[in-house]
């Protein structure tokens, strides 16, 4: 009985010992150092690409130049962002937003029938009309040029696409307003920004009497 006793207890004692000499020598093949400095270390630098892009948001693109050039054309096809929420042809109905007839230099916050923010109205007490500047700011970034407007409209960012379609939207009055003349326009600010018009005495004024809003 002892003898088989023992034979058992050598037969796990030399598994044991086996197991950890195939562990130990594993250990030695196979092992590899920590290098002491990493071949590809990527270290994001943290808001680094908010920061671009909040730079880049900043930069307000001075549109007068571009409706020189512009094609009203293909401004039409822009629009087609814009037809689910408004008509723009004399005597269409308001829909979302207000009939954009004869919009260029109409009073802002003024047309017939609507009911507007209290955003857009608050804006209108410090701007008088839709110039030029302030259709491109607006088209582009709604909600920032008017805090608190209604209007959910992501924005047109291109520039070329924002002046063809005021170009269009120019063309949609019974008496268009002449573009800005560009050569007496401001040179833009240092940088390559656009100075933003504020308020009424600062926005730009139109080259002849603006049409009646319809």
């Amino acid at each position: 009985m002892n003898s088989y006793v023992n034979m058992g207890v050598g037969a796990f004692l030399g598994t044991v010992f086996v197991l950890m000499s195939v562990s130990i020598a594993s250990e030695g093949i196979f092992h590899s150092e920590v290098p002491e400095k990493e071949g590809f270390a990527i270290i994001a630098a943290e808001g680094a690409s908010e920061a671009g892009g909040d730079a880049q948001a900043e930069v307000e693109v001075d549109i007068k130049p571009l409706l020189a050039a512009a094609d009203a054309t293909a401004g039409a096809t822009v629009f087609k962002k814009c037809a689910s929420c408004h008509t723009a042809e004399k005597g269409g109905p308001n829909k979302v937003g207000p009939n954009l007839w004869g919009v260029v230099e109409r009073p802002i916050a003024s047309h017939e029938g609507f009911s507007y923010s209290a955003g857009m109205k608050t804006f209108a007490e410090a701007n008088k009309t839709w110039t030029y500047d302030h259709l491109s700011f607006f088209v582009e970034a709604p909600k920032k040029h008017v805090p608190g407007t209604a209007m959910g409209f992501a924005g047109v960012k291109k520039p070329d696409e924002r002046a063809n379609l005021i170009a269009w939207l120019r063309e949609q009055s019974d008496s268009p307003v002449a573009l800005p003349d560009v050569s007496a326009a401001a040179a833009p600010a240092a940088g390559g920004e656009a100075a933003k018009p504020a308020t009424e005495g600062e926005a730009a004024k139109p080259a002849t009497e603006a049409a009646p809003a319809q």
